[in-house]
């Protein structure tokens, strides 16, 4: 007599009527240190002011407390507690410091409200804000240094086959390389494909090591020789996916699916979660997440560069007046953040302050040039007037040099991600200009090439990538042969 059993296990329906989700993966040591780093700032700093004799008052609980929800913060924003982001020790230590360096920026000022700096109190807290990031440093790369020795052990390494050997497969055997602390112990590749066939797809060489094909990976896992199996085939192969995962779905294995999404020109890429729904974003901007820091970096430090070149802006005002007709200021129109319309400020250098559709950039020997024009073009001077722009939120002491509207419109339809530029707002100087693409951009190649610096300004961006730009500005970006 037969009967029939449906398979309820592996069908699309689900007893209990809720969707399937995807769970990130939080790491319980991870959020054991985050706690650890929260105790260790409160105990340095009753030692600090044990050490210099002072007392624990109600303003030291305030002190510690601050210290805690804001050294949080900037951890957090750093990423200091995602075991996803696989930061090298060296990375690792360095976030840990920038975010109790940001920490200790306001600690400081607090602690001047309050103490003068010769008295113990003062020399107590400076002991704190030295001892804690080289505690916290410590603490976490001796973490990672026991995980890796512990995980060393014959017996517990978790066994790792890769599926497609691939340069996705290869980067990830790569990563793994460079976390030892993980645990991983990679067992090898498996592909049936043909190298002779597909050298695109299949890599010979390059130390990699094919254990065989998948009939080969199904008895190894059957055999419960692996552990996890990360599958990382191309996108177009679901239905080689499909069978990959189903076949080891009769093991014990922990099958990982990693999806090729870097064949697409990623741009500041994220990644985020939609009720257990996953979701990457292609073309994202870091002022997402991060657009209070950039606009507080603005506004620092070009309030100091405003009050800094005052003198010197009052007398190339003059200069400017005194030397042709005209307008000091030229108004003109460029496109700013999200691609919206922007009137950014220079000092005139030309005979003309022309905006419209048809704006011609300025070549060499240009005659509408005015001899004090020239200078400034060539210093970069006339530029001085945007830390307006900047000090009033149209624009960013770095980023990508804004192009006239009629550029604009040309370009976009010339380079592919031109429109990408504006994910950021336009800065004074950038990657682009201190790596030599400024001044006129006579050719395609020359615009394709500033372009391809904008967006890998925009891909890495970071507070501390800016301050390189604009060290480097000081050296490469005020004059040069293609300023003019």
């Amino acid at each position: 007599m037969n009967s029939h059993h449906p398979n309820i296990a592996m069908g699309p329906q689900h007893l209990t009527g809720q969707p399937p989700v995807v769970r990130f993966h939080h790491s319980k040591i991870l959020a054991l240190f985050r706690a650890l780093d929260s105790a260790l700032i409160v105990l340095l700093l009753w030692a600090a002011l044990h050490f210099v004799g002072v007392e624990w008052t109600n303003l030291h609980t305030a002190f510690a407390i601050s210290a805690v929800i804001t050294f949080g913060f900037f951890a957090e924003t750093n990423e200091v507690y995602y075991l996803w982001r696989g930061h090298s020790m060296l990375k690792l230590s360095l976030q840990l410091f920038l975010a109790w360096f940001a920490t200790s920026i306001f600690l400081i000022f607090a602690a001047l409200l309050v103490y003068s700096v010769n008295e113990p109190g003062f020399l107590g807290i400076s002991l704190w804000l030295v001892a804690t990031p080289v505690a916290t440093i410590t603490m976490h790369v001796g973490r990672r240094l026991l995980l890796a020795k512990l995980r060393a052990k014959p017996s517990e390494p978790r066994r790792v086959a890769i599926v497609g050997a691939n340069e996705l497969g290869l980067r990830v055997i790569n990563s793994m390389g460079n976390m030892p602390w993980l645990g991983y112990k990679i067992m090898g590749f498996y592909d049936d494909r043909s190298p002779d066939n597909d050298v695109g797809r299949r890599l010979v060489g390059q130390n990699i090591d094919v254990k065989g094909g998948l009939d080969q990976l199904y008895a190894d896992a059957h055999d419960g020789k692996l552990d996890i199996v990360f599958i990382t085939l191309p996108m177009r192969a679901e239905l080689r996916m499909h069978s990959v995962i189903n076949r080891l779905a009769d093991t014990t294995v922990s099958p990982y699916l990693i999806p090729d999404v870097f064949n697409f020109d990623l741009l500041h890429s994220r990644l985020t979660c939609l009720q257990g729904i996953p979701a990457l974003s292609i073309y994202d901007s870091p002022l997402v997440d991060n657009g209070w820091a950039k606009r507080l970096e603005d506004l620092v430090l070009g309030s100091l560069m405003l009050l800094g070149l005052s003198i010197p802006m009052l007398i190339i005002a003059a200069g400017v007046k005194l030397t042709s007709k005209g307008p000091v200021f030229f108004k003109q129109t460029r496109y700013g953040l999200g691609g919206d319309p922007i009137k950014v400020w220079k000092f005139r250098s030309m005979s003309v302050c022309e905006d419209g559709p048809n704006v011609a950039q300025a070549t060499r020997s240009d005659p509408r040039v005015t001899p004090f024009g020239n200078f400034l073009r060539r210093t970069s001077l006339d530029e001085l007037p945007q830390l307006f722009n900047v000090i009033s939120g149209s624009m960013s002491l770095v980023g990508p040099r804004p192009h006239a509207v009629a550029h604009n419109e040309y370009y976009r339809g010339q380079i592919k991600g031109y429109m990408l530029r504006h994910k950021v707002k336009p800065g004074i100087t950038g990657l682009a200009q201190v790596n030599g693409f400024r001044g006129e951009t006579e050719t395609l190649d020359k615009m394709s090439g500033r372009i391809a610096y904008d967006l890998e300004y925009i891909r890495h961006w970071s507070v501390l990538l800016d301050l390189k730009i604009l060290w480097q500005t000081i050296f490469k970006g005020f004059v040069g042969q293609q300023a003019y």
